[in-house]
């Protein structure tokens, strides 16, 4: 999204609630609407601790088969995004937050977003692949490694004092 955009919509997404408020509150009164601002905020944690659990055990799956979860890591940022949206008081928030639980709808996001997102691995949980080991890296077995001082170490230089 280009910055230029980003002062217009803090601007005109406040105003555009306001005045949905506005004609709602009109149309059915105060304390509905009220009242359906706090449903739609409860509503949308319950949608939140739902999915997120769902999503989470898919990532989970996804790893333990070895593979890396980019649609699902790009799900849940989605379903994130439409959690803060549900809880943000305002129809029009609360609609793009609901848009954002529908799957279709985060698939059409996932497919924008796919080539433009690079899902890099580190460790065993990559499928297998561990990172290159260089000279200045020293792996050591819990059997390798003791606490106290050892006079015949080989990294101990000559002359230094290790107190």
């Amino acid at each position: 999204m280009p910055f230029s955009i980003v002062p217009f919509l803090l601007l005109a997404i406040p105003l555009l609630e306001i005045a949905v408020f506005v004609v709602v509150g009109s149309q059915i009164g105060v304390l509905p609407t009220l009242g359906l601002v706090l449903l739609t905020a409860v509503a949308g944690s319950i949608l939140l601790r739902i999915q997120g659990f769902g999503l989470l055990a898919r990532v989970r799956h996804t790893l333990d088969e070895g593979r890396m979860p980019g649609r699902d890591l790009v799900h849940g940022v989605m379903i994130m995004i439409a959690g803060v949206l549900l809880l943000t008081p305002g129809f029009v928030t609360d609609t793009l937050g609901f848009l954002l639980f529908v799957p279709a709808i985060r698939d059409i996001g996932w497919r924008l977003l796919r080539d433009r997102i690079v899902v890099v691995s580190a460790g065993a949980a990559g499928g297998g692949q561990h990172p290159k080991k260089d000279d200045k890296t020293i792996d050591l077995d819990m059997d390798d490694y003791t606490r106290g001082k050892n006079e015949h170490s080989p990294w101990r230089e000559p002359g230094r004092r290790n107190d």
